[in-house]
């Protein structure tokens, strides 16, 4: 008899493990389920770059890619909507429209600053970057590293139209006629540009400042 109890436990534990079981994968299926119901569908304009930005949380997000878009334009106007202040960090850079207009911001009074890569500052024979120190821009070269590879540009930190700029993409004319590459801008959300800011501000401690007369 006692044997028979026994068996008998043994099954009503397993079946109550099958219970639970079933139980939980209904319970996680159900969430699933009401997960998707409730999730937007995706937009066309969410995907497709160049027709729309999206908007993603509270950040508004364009994305572009080259050679088949402007880029370099969208770069440009970004800089000319600077009011403030234009923080720069370039590897390789030897765009002049580029260059061109941080010149231009630079003379009604943003204040604009860079930081390049030295290795590449130093062997490009085309580079922008000396004329850019040579015009008056605050530049530093960063060779604490292997390469520094940011490609960033922060648009007035601390405000309301604030913007980053990041991506693939140098600032060089190979980037947007000849190379396959990806730049994002993205405005609304103030924890990313702070955490760019600091990015900056890293770098910024170890880099050497560039003068030429």
């Amino acid at each position: 008899m006692r044997k028979f109890d026994n068996i008998a436990h043994d099954r009503l534990r397993h079946i109550d493990a099958m219970y639970y079981d079933i139980r939980n994968r209904f319970v996680a299926f159900a969430a699933i389920a009401i997960f998707l119901a409730f999730m937007p569908a995706a937009r066309a304009t969410d995907i497709v770059p160049g027709v729309e930005p999206a908007v993603v949380g509270n950040a508004r997000v364009e994305v572009m890619f080259t050679p088949e878009q402007d880029a370099t334009a969208r770069i440009a106007a970004a800089i000319a909507g600077a009011r403030r202040q234009v923080l720069m960090q370039a590897y390789s850079f030897t765009h002049d429209g580029i260059a061109r207009a941080l010149l231009e911001a630079h003379a009604r009074g943003v204040d604009v600053r860079l930081i390049a890569d030295r290795e590449q500052t130093e062997k490009m024979a085309r580079g922008q970057v000396p004329g850019l120190a040579r015009a008056g821009l605050p530049v530093w070269l960063d060779g604490e590293h292997q390469g520094a590879h940011n490609k960033v540009m922060v648009v007035d930190a601390g405000t309301a139209s604030a913007l980053v700029v990041t991506g693939s993409f140098n600032f060089t004319r190979a980037a947007q006629h000849k190379n396959a590459e990806n730049i994002v801008f993205i405005s609304g959300n103030e924890g990313l540009v702070r955490a760019y800011v600091r990015n900056w501000q890293n770098h910024i401690r170890h880099a050497k400042p560039l003068t030429i007369h």
